[in-house]
């Protein structure tokens, strides 16, 4: 008589008759009428973990959506959207060259159907066409914005299930969960990922491009390619993203290395008596039909054998640098198929290595020249803000600091205890290559720049340490995984409190998002975001009143019915009322502007980036 067994090897299942007593000490019996309610409760389970999932991305598109509507245009974005347009009605790259043109593609698909007027052959400056776009030509700048950011909150929400994926495979299903949820709270990414920028889909691409190599170990014909495409569309989004280059080949010989040694391992028998605890320790194959591990036997690769593997890594390693390049070229080639192209006035003259890098790497003369346009960026000296005190020039330790203050002290816990664990368990080692180091590489590079300007340029960070936290799941300790729980809901409440004002945010330590102007400045808490909610707060609360006004930001006062006069163009002694200042512009003034601000009471803030004084 046969019995009806059911194997739960780490926690995967596997029916089939086995005989009686036979069993493998791991194997529990079960018996035939509990089937139906193991089916069940499994099948409930992945509808519970789907809703789940589901949940998280709703209340991210929320709060991004909340924000796309309320938040007037920041800085950038008046550019990347009025190029995208000057993509879709010229084919023209003459603008804004400094950055590739996929990121604003992206934005320009939330553009095509609208129907937007701009003056053809526009030849001013790329700051003046955003703003002929937007306040000059007749358009509803409100109703413009939100269809172009759309389409980046569409693929912020896509990479989140990157994000869930790469967590799931590297971890399990409640490390999936866990990363997802840090990434779905995470503040900068929401606060970034609902404008019309390209720093969190820039970040997303390469996300990508590493879970895409992940999986090449097991699939490398299929995923290498795709890999490939991640990466160029990384690199057709910003140029910053090209020192990850060389850690995405290397990364590519890796997983085809791992590859040919799965493949290489051959089932054995048993070891024999008297073997060494060595022998029978040897490395196990994975059945994918049992999910059983199989002990096998150390294979001893011939020099010849493992020189091919080398030369095969090698390969790979190179098709995928070259795919990514020419998923660059196509970029350009969708924008304008001639590749009509004149170098701008604005192109500095590199020299040195950082000249001998543009002029050599295989990419169209465009991405070549904005290549310089940005390394000439490095050669500016830059104002800064960190801790109250304003400087010029850069601070190496700025990245670091600012991610102290604008990240939730429970996802700063999750981060540190998820890298330590991926790199202390043995069987979750080898993911740590693809996690940590291009976060790593990008990390430094950011740090060694001269723009302390906000923890934009390390946005990449919530994406790939949120795949690392998702290591704390895999401890089978108890009190492990309750301090994870609740460290997640300390992120989700922190997170929460700071609705609808997600780019101020500020964790609690230091005062939350009414207090990050003190400490910093520019994309981290004022960024020309406000001004919209500005005109309504005086309507509301300051009606007829004289106001003097000094803002930041790439908005127009006068369209949102602001009626103000510039302080610092005016006698002390006639500045008198209702004084609005940035708190950008208040973080770097000037000793007139001091001067005022030393003689004025705060005396309320909109949006926590812009500060409302009364001088008498």
């Amino acid at each position: 008589m046969w019995a009806l067994w059911i194997t739960r090897p780490d926690g995967d299942e596997h029916t089939g008759p086995v005989p009686p007593g036979s069993a493998l000490p791991d194997e529990r019996p079960v018996h035939l009428g509990r089937l139906g309610r193991v089916k069940r409760s499994r099948r409930h389970g992945r509808w519970l973990y789907a809703a789940a999932v589901v949940l998280l991305l709703a209340e991210m598109a929320v709060a991004m959506v909340t924000a796309a509507v309320e938040q007037s245009p920041t800085i950038d974005e008046p550019v990347y959207v009025a190029t995208a347009e000057v993509y879709l009605k010229e084919r023209s790259l003459r603008y804004n060259p400094e950055h590739p043109p996929l990121g604003k593609l992206v934005i320009a698909s939330g553009l095509v159907f609208a129907d937007t007027r701009l003056d053809p052959g526009f030849t001013g400056s790329q700051q003046a066409l955003g703003r002929r776009l937007l306040y000059e030509s007749g358009n509803d700048p409100d109703r413009l914005m939100l269809r172009a950011r759309l389409p980046v909150i569409a693929l912020t929400l896509l990479f989140g299930l990157v994000v869930l994926a790469f967590a799931r495979e590297v971890t399990g299903p409640a490390g999936g969960l866990v990363a997802l949820a840090l990434y779905a709270f995470s503040p900068d990414v929401i606060a970034h990922g609902s404008l019309a920028t390209l720093d969190v889909p820039a970040a997303g691409f390469l996300l990508t491009s590493v879970w895409l190599l992940w999986r090449a170990r097991r699939r490398p014909r299929l995923f290498l390619p795709l890999a490939g495409v991640a990466a160029g569309a990384a690199l057709a989004t910003k140029m910053s993203l090209l020192p990850v280059v060389p850690v995405l080949m290397l990364l590519a010989a890796v997983s085809v290395r791992a590859h040919h040694a799965r493949r290489t391992s051959e089932p054995t028998a048993p070891p024999a008596p008297g073997a060494s605890e060595a022998d029978a320790s040897a490395a196990t194959a994975s059945d994918a039909g049992t999910g059983q591990g199989v002990p096998v036997a150390p294979a001893r690769a011939t020099a010849r054998e493992r020189l091919r593997v080398l030369a095969y890594g090698a390969a790979a390693g190179v098709g995928t640098a070259l795919i990514a390049v020419a998923v660059v070229w196509v970029t350009y080639l969708v924008v304008d198929p001639r590749l009509r192209w004149t170098e701008p006035a604005q192109v500095p003259d590199i020299r040195g290595m950082r000249g001998l890098v543009a002029a050599w790497l295989p990419f169209p003369e465009a991405y070549r020249d904005g290549m310089r346009i940005q390394f000439g960026f490095e050669y500016h000296v830059w104002d800064g803000f960190l801790f109250g005190r304003h400087y010029s020039g850069s601070l190496w330790y700025y990245l670091p600091a600012a991610l102290l203050v604008k990240t939730p002290l429970g996802m700063l816990a999750l981060w540190l205890a998820g890298a330590a664990v991926l790199l202390a368990v043995r069987r979750l080692r080898p993911a740590a290559p693809y996690v940590l180091v291009p976060a790593a590489v990008l990390l430094a590079g950011a740090m060694n720049g001269v723009r302390d300007l906000g923890v934009r340029y390390v946005v990449f960070l919530p994406l790939f340490l949120a795949v690392a936290a998702a290591a704390v799941t895999v401890p089978r300790r108890r009190p492990v995984r309750a301090a994870a729980v609740l460290l997640v809901a300390f992120v989700a409440v922190s997170s929460l409190r700071a609705y609808p004002y997600y780019l101020p945010y500020s964790n609690e330590a230091f005062g939350g998002p009414s207090k990050t102007r003190l400490r910093l400045h520019d994309s981290n808490v004022d960024w020309g975001q406000d001004l919209r909610r500005l005109a309504e707060h005086l309507r509301e609360h300051r009606p007829g009143e004289r106001v003097w006004l000094v803002y930041k930001g790439s908005g127009v006062p006068a369209h949102y019915g602001i009626d103000a006069l510039d302080p610092r163009g005016a006698p002390l002694g006639e500045v008198h009322g209702l004084l609005v200042v940035s708190d950008s512009a208040a973080a770097k003034a000037d000793r007139r502007l001091a001067a005022l601000l030393d003689t004025s009471t705060p005396v309320g803030a909109v949006g926590h980036s812009i500060t409302l004084y009364e001088r008498r």
